[in-house]
């Protein structure tokens, strides 16, 4: 299958500061998760890939495209969607004038034309409803899913999203899994999160990255399988855990290495993660 996206030797620094230290990768059709710790450089990758902000070194395609050409970059960004950590609102926008907007931006200059594209964009989201309500009055989840309509505007086919479900209660969060699911039916979806749930109920792969640098590329199942046999439970906080917490039924949870006869638990993705992440966990131990 011809990659989505093709990248090779990614560099970018920030003064002395490598967010990106030579990154390669390929996407391909579904959805990606990227994890990482905050400072990992996945935003920054990102921004790189949706043509925000150039590398320093290393060159990469998208869709075809070579963003290293005026052309190619102009090109890209008609195919490309991309919803930022922080979407740029104006708050005094109704929902659908937000949405024309970025469909202004990407040259869709017939009117009736891009109306149907940004009603389109609107239903898929399920915001018809509220499409004249100014975004200043929306809740939380439903300025996400707006930022989302209007990275789907003009069907792209690469989606970039950063940290689409911070914010969001549990509810929204379903929802918001749920459109990102059927985004990535038939088209390439790169998604960093913080949140391991995401990733372990959409992603058919998972980036791991740390201080700039790819640790880790495979499916969500061999993440996991990093804690195979470094999980178990106990009564008492077991001394030689590396990590260990009370559980809501009373017991302990360890992360470490188990000692012997010990009542191994079926590890998590986010145990694999925690492995990948310079092979120590990061978790706080809980009285």
């Amino acid at each position: 299958m011809f990659p989505t996206v093709s990248a090779s030797g990614l560099t970018l620094r920030y003064g002395g500061t490598p967010a990106l230290d030579d990154v390669s990768l390929r996407l391909e059709e579904g959805v990606t998760g990227l994890l990482g710790p905050n400072g990992a450089g996945k935003t920054t990758l990102l921004r790189v890939l949706a043509t925000a902000v150039p590398a320093d070194r290393g060159v990469f395609t998208v869709l075809g495209h070579d963003p290293g050409t005026a052309a190619g970059r102009q090109n890209l960004r008609r195919e490309l969607g991309y919803l930022p950590q922080t979407p740029g609102f104006h708050p005094d926008f109704t929902a659908f004038a937000f949405v024309d907007y970025v469909a202004i931006l990407k040259e869709m200059t017939d009117r009736s034309a891009r109306h149907r594209e940004v009603s389109r964009v609107l239903q898929a989201v399920g915001l018809s409803d509220v499409r004249g309500k100014r975004i200043k009055r929306l809740s939380g989840g439903m300025r996400q899913r707006v930022a989302l309509a209007a990275a789907l505007v003009g069907d792209p086919g690469f989606l970039v999203l950063d940290e689409p479900t911070v914010g969001l209660d549990p509810q929204q969060r379903m929802r918001f899994r749920e459109l990102v699911a059927e985004a990535g039916e038939g088209r390439t979806v790169l998604l960093s999160t913080h949140q391991t749930e995401d990733v372990a109920m959409l992603c058919r792969r998972v980036i791991v990255m740390s201080s700039g640098r790819i640790r880790f590329d495979g499916t969500p199942a061999e993440l996991t399988a990093r804690a195979a046999g470094r999980v178990w439970s106990s009564a008492e906080r077991d001394p030689g855990a590396r990590a260990g917490w009370r559980t809501g039924l009373g017991s302990f949870r360890n992360v470490g290495d188990p000692p012997e006869g010990a009542e191994l638990l079926e590890p998590t993705l986010e145990d694999g993660y925690l492995f990948t992440l310079d092979g120590e966990p990061v978790r706080e131990a809980a009285a």
